[in-house]
């Protein structure tokens, strides 16, 4: 199973070349989407060119979902402090952006370890500003307490107008997913591959990973959760996290992975799609060339003598 990559690729390498190249660099203005409608507008300009505007766009938050000026608690302190000074939030954000950051390639630190490090930081920020809130419940879980002023039940944007929803208590943390998809294939696929991953789960190997759970129909956990979010074609996944899951450098995973679980999920069946109908046109592609070979050839009708079979009307055929 292929895990997703936190830090954005396209984002990395302009960061890189950037720095790596001379002081007088080209204007950039570029635009790209990634999974889940994370949207990213870069800007570099010749005028300055060690400093970029980065502009982001969130997926489009449900209802139940709970922002702070239009950005998931947390978030603000999270960028704070991941990147300190060599980032600055700028208030209003873009036009159709939901945060606009300032970076200033010159305050990275010289040492290049550490600045390669800041630099996929940096190309991670879709997991520091909406895995924000999910950080801060989970570091509650790992000192065993839960966090002041929450609710029983948490949504949590992860895709547009979809979330997912936690309940925090002291010993554990449990999470919730309606899943949902949209092609009928993917619908069957997603299932399947659920309930496998479920059974999965039971080995051996498996046993200090987080408990999981499917269902068709929404577990207890959801209720008192809006009935529009009750409905999901591809049933309801149900992990339990636990503090052990959450100790030390297992914080940020476990975040990463909760948060693209959907994304996860979509990836993979996807593959398995494309896999059977690579497995299918080959099987079509065989069966043609096995009947190409059974097809009659016109010179293998001839007799030895040279002649060759010749179709006759009625008029032409004569009775003795």
């Amino acid at each position: 199973m292929i895990l997703l990559q936190s830090p954005s690729r396209f984002l990395l390498q302009i960061l890189q070349d950037r720095v790596l190249s001379p002081d007088k660099g080209v204007d950039i203005d570029c635009q790209t989407v990634e999974f889940d409608d994370v949207r990213y507008h870069i800007q570099f300009s010749t005028r300055n060119p060690k400093v970029m505007v980065l502009s982001v766009a969130l997926p489009v938050p449900p209802p139940e979902a709970v922002l702070y000026d239009g950005l998931p608690f947390g978030a603000i302190e999270a960028i704070k402090m991941a990147y300190g000074q060599a980032v600055q939030i700028l208030d209003p954000p873009k036009d159709g952006f939901d945060l606009t950051m300032k970076i200033n390639l010159k305050k990275l630190p010289s040492d290049e370890e550490q600045r390669n490090a800041l630099l996929v930081k940096i190309a991670s920020v879709r997991e520091v500003v909406l895995g924000a809130p999910l950080k801060v419940l989970l570091k509650y879980l790992a000192t065993k307490t839960v966090a002041p002023d929450v609710d029983q039940l948490v949504a949590l944007v992860h895709r547009p107008n979809e979330s997912f929803f936690l309940v925090p208590q002291a010993d554990k943390v449990t999470v919730v997913y309606p899943m949902r998809f949209q092609d009928s294939t993917d619908i069957v696929l997603a299932t399947s591959f659920l309930q496998e991953f479920v059974e999965a789960r039971r080995t051996a190997a498996l046993n200090n990973a987080p408990s999981c759970m499917w269902s068709a129909a929404p577990p207890l956990e959801l209720t008192g959760a809006p009935p529009e979010t009750l409905t999901a074609n591809a049933g309801f996944v149900t992990f339990v996290v636990f503090p052990r899951h959450v100790e030390g450098k297992k914080l940020d995973k476990t975040v990463w992975s909760l948060l693209t679980f959907h994304a996860y999920v979509s990836y993979h069946v996807k593959c398995s799609e494309g896999f059977m109908h690579t497995r299918m046109r080959r099987r079509v592609e065989s069966l043609i060339q096995a009947l190409d070979r059974a097809k009659p050839d016109a010179e293998k009708k001839k007799f030895v003598q040279g002649k060759s079979f010749k179709k006759l009307s009625l008029k032409e055929t004569s009775y003795t």
